[in-house]
């Protein structure tokens, strides 16, 4: 049985490059509709680059947080065509 981490993990790696989700969209997804902060909890604190947490932004639209800088994040997004 997985964890709720393991399971938000999993789902963002499967985001593809230039596509971006919601936290809310991951939650959903994981069967916790109402966790979305805690997705961003978790991936917040995730350094393993093979999971592309800049490709997860706020449902308003807005990029949100990214443990390596807003900055970065947008950079990122901008090179792989999502924004």
């Amino acid at each position: 049985m997985f964890s709720f981490k393991s399971k938000v993990l999993k789902i963002v790696k499967k985001i593809p490059k230039g596509r971006v989700m919601t936290y809310k969209e991951i939650a959903w997804r994981v069967g916790r509709p109402l966790a979305y902060r805690a997705v961003g909890n978790i991936l917040s604190r995730n350094y393993n680059p093979g999971i592309p947490c800049h490709r997860v932004i706020r449902s308003d639209g807005k990029l949100g947080g990214y443990n390596r800088g807003a900055r970065r994040k947008k950079i990122l997004l901008e090179k792989e065509g999502a924004i």
